[in-house]
């Protein structure tokens, strides 16, 4: 079904009339299901920001056992106090596939690289990378902490939730909202990146001056339609991960079982090709922003938790501009990911299935070969990125590291790529008079 934060009424076409007509939840639901409404926010939110669906499905999902500790070991943590802070340009090599000989599903590959904040207060992001080459099999994931934007960079996931089921190919992106029971299938290695945030959901950026169209347009969201699956099993897992720890709950039955739902609350998935992108036709850089596809907002006012935004192939035709990224200290985070090919301002050592991390006021930008490449290029119009898909996360909170991202396939040689940089500067060479006439002050053409 297209669109975004649509009213959606969708029902397994097996049992056509499953949808109750007129209420939500009648004294007996058609088929004899259970009703059960997913609240994605308060109830008393505006009605623009309030998120709820109806589900009616075989059995309620209160069905299970006690939630416990899961006791394997896992590389989820928000424990951001367990290294000393880095203010230090990071970047990583691409991450490792399990090993052959490992059968790894895609809730034991998550790692958390880096983040701020606590769940416990709703407030904050994190950062993982997965790796698997495993399908999730009688085992599903629902996240009570936030939402998860995946962004798969190596291979294809066929992901099930109670709301139905999507294909999410390399250059898609899907999002699985708090609360959302879901099961990753993958055929051979996987690996990708995920963002969490804590304080809200993801929604699309206001237009302004843009207008409007463009950017990600609504109607190229896609969310599944109903389906169910009347599974019972010895024993199908539950995993909730609550308060930044995962707990394990076994039930009898697949917890997939939703025969028909509506409402506005629910999974989606969206392809970056139809990203539809703005950009100067005059002079110097417009601001990154232009690329986001996604956004959730702090309670500062254009400030945000998180951004997702991506660098899509484009034509660059600015005039007299130096058209690579410049040299930038920004007050927010950047993480920075390759779907595939090469990015423009590093194509060396940023490799897909890699990342890098430009924490807060820590100077970055393009490496002394592409700034001496662009700097003397012939200004005709041209394409960038073709065959490219780099993306950020940005954050106007300041991320730490964890061990784990400290320890694994960090770059210790990444600040060279700035080392061969040049000084250009030559005061001694002289300037007409009107140019040293329009570099003087007032005082001084005065005097």
């Amino acid at each position: 079904m297209s669109g975004f934060g649509n009213e959606f009424a969708t029902e397994d076409p097996r049992c056509p009339g499953a949808l109750p007509q007129g209420q939500n939840n009648p004294k007996k639901c058609p088929y004899d299901l259970y009703a059960e409404q997913l609240s994605g926010s308060a109830f008393t939110c505006p009605r623009e920001t309030n998120k709820r669906s109806w589900l009616y499905r075989i059995r309620p999902s209160v069905l299970h056992e006690p939630f416990k500790r899961l006791e394997e070991k896992t590389l989820i943590t928000h424990k951001w106090e367990e290294d000393h802070p880095n203010p230090n340009q990071m970047r990583w090599h691409p991450f490792d596939f399990p090993d052959k000989n490992e059968s790894v599903d895609f809730v034991q590959g998550l790692k958390t690289v880096c983040g701020a904040g606590e769940p416990k207060a709703r407030h904050g992001v994190c950062i993982y990378i997965y790796t698997c080459n495993k399908s999730m099999e009688n085992k599903c994931l629902y996240n009570s902490d936030g939402d998860f934007l995946i962004v798969p960079q190596q291979g294809t996931l066929l992901v099930t939730t109670e709301f139905g089921k999507m294909r999410v190919d390399q250059n898609e992106i899907c999002v699985i909202q708090q609360g959302m029971r879901f099961n990753i299938e993958v055929e051979g290695d996987s690996r990708g990146y995920v963002l969490e945030v804590f304080d809200g959901h993801f929604t699309l950026p206001n237009l302004g001056p843009i207008g409007a169209n463009g950017l990600a347009n609504p109607r190229d969201f896609e969310t599944p339609v109903a389906w169910y699956e009347d599974r019972d099993v010895a024993s199908y897992e539950v995993i909730s991960k609550y308060q930044g720890h995962l707990f394990i709950a076994c039930q009898k039955h697949s917890p997939f079982d939703v025969v028909a739902w509506h409402g506005n609350y629910a999974p989606y998935k969206y392809n970056l090709s139809n990203f539809v992108t703005v950009n100067t036709v005059s002079v110097d850089h417009m601001d990154p922003s232009i690329f986001t596809v996604l956004t959730c907002q702090s309670l500062r006012p254009g400030v945000a938790i998180a951004d997702f935004v991506i660098f899509p192939p484009r034509w660059g035709v600015a005039d007299k501009t130096f058209r690579p990224p410049y040299y930038h200290r920004n007050c927010m985070s950047e993480f920075m990911g390759l779907i595939h090919g090469s990015y423009e301002a590093k194509e060396e050592g940023f490799r897909p299935g890699g990342c890098t991390l430009h924490s807060m006021m820590t100077p970055h930008g393009p490496d002394a070969d592409c700034f001496e490449k662009a700097s003397n290029a012939e200004l005709k119009p041209q394409r960038v990125a073709d065959n490219t898909m780099a993306f950020m996360f940005e954050s106007s909170l300041s991320m730490a590291i964890t061990p784990w991202g400290n320890q694994n396939k960090v770059d210790d040689k990444y600040f060279t790529c700035w080392q061969p940089l040049k000084k250009h500067f030559n005061g001694a060479i002289k300037r007409s008079s009107s140019q040293l006439t329009n570099g003087m002050s007032k005082v001084e053409r005065t005097c």
